[in-house]
């Protein structure tokens, strides 16, 4: 039953967070926004909407493990699981803006959140700080960057009336909230039922299952070709993670670190496969990656999936 609840909720919380992007980039399209605005808000925030609503609910009923797990876990999986597969199958070119800004900020992002939960703790103001950081950056990416999205708003978007984005955003809100409570429930009821934490099946399945998003929309764009997937687009989903995620958790409940491993282990285990990606950069030819550097995060992340759950 547990097993049931967790997978439809899963289901539930990826068609709801679709159903809600089409509808935001359906609204953004009748009040003629600009695309480069619309992804680097509204796509971005709407793909890490399965991360947000579950760590929001798991804070809530007081799984902040749970919580914490599950962003540590997605950005672990975004740079070893989703980057590592997509390069099995196709290669990327590394753009100037990997190194110039988009590697540098998440990795600095990554070491503030090690920083702030030294006392074991997020609280509701470093929640405030998370978010003001990202305004800031984001501020700054709108004027003067192009965008760093993991899924390019559609390049040929047909104006949907009224009552098509009123009934998306129903269906997307429902789909969120159903799928959040079971996805939760599932969750907390296979850690007790295996006696394991839910620190691992926050890092595991849940931040498996929330990093589906990504995972298919890198696929679909490897498959058609298209150049606008890059590492930038992958880790910048990271950065709205820790940015978003957590800072808007924390603001509505403070996150507590139940389990020291969370600080022990994988927020190590996240920075590590930020500087790993460095290394597989500067060293692939003409900054081009490819299914070696595939075969090292993908071997990597299995590495520590099998150490975790063991």
């Amino acid at each position: 039953m547990n097993t049931l609840l967790l997978v439809g909720g899963l289901i539930l919380l990826l068609l709801g967070g679709e159903w809600l992007l089409r509808a935001a980039v359906a609204t953004a399209a009748r009040w003629s926004i600009p695309k480069v605005v619309v992804g680097m808000t509204i796509v971005s925030f709407a793909t890490s909407l399965p991360e947000l609503i579950t760590s929001i609910r798991a804070a809530l009923q007081g799984y902040p493990d749970l919580s914490l797990g599950n962003v540590v876990g997605s950005n672990i999986a975004n740079l070893g699981f989703v980057l590592g597969v997509i390069l099995l199958f196709g290669r990327i070119q590394v753009q100037k803006s990997f190194y110039q800004f988009d590697w540098p900020v998440v990795f600095v992002v990554s070491l503030l959140l090690l920083f702030l939960l030294n006392n074991g703790a997020i609280s509701t103001s470093d929640g405030v700080f998370l978010l003001c950081i990202l305004v800031a950056i984001m501020t700054y990416l709108i004027k003067f960057q192009p965008p760093m999205v993991l899924q390019e708003p559609p390049k040929n978007i047909i104006i949907k009336s009224w009552g098509w984005i009123v009934l998306f955003i129903a269906f997307g809100s429902l789909g969120l909230a159903f799928g959040s409570q079971w996805l939760v429930k599932g969750a907390v009821g296979l850690a007790r039922a295996y006696d394991v934490s839910e620190r691992i099946i926050g890092i595991t399945l849940v931040s498996m299952g929330t990093s589906l998003p990504e995972l298919v929309a890198s696929g679909m764009a490897i498959a058609k070709k298209e150049q606008g997937i890059s590492i930038g687009n992958l880790i910048g989903s990271n950065l709205f993670n820790i940015l978003t995620v957590l800072g808007i958790t924390a603001v509505i409940h403070p996150l507590q670190v139940v389990d020291q491993q969370l600080l022990d282990l994988d927020v190590w285990v996240m920075i590590g496969f930020a500087v790993l990606l460095l290394p597989l950069v500067f060293f692939s030819k003409g900054l081009q990656l490819s299914w070696r550097q595939g075969i090292v995060l993908t071997l990597c992340y299995a590495a520590f999936m099998v150490y975790a759950l063991s």
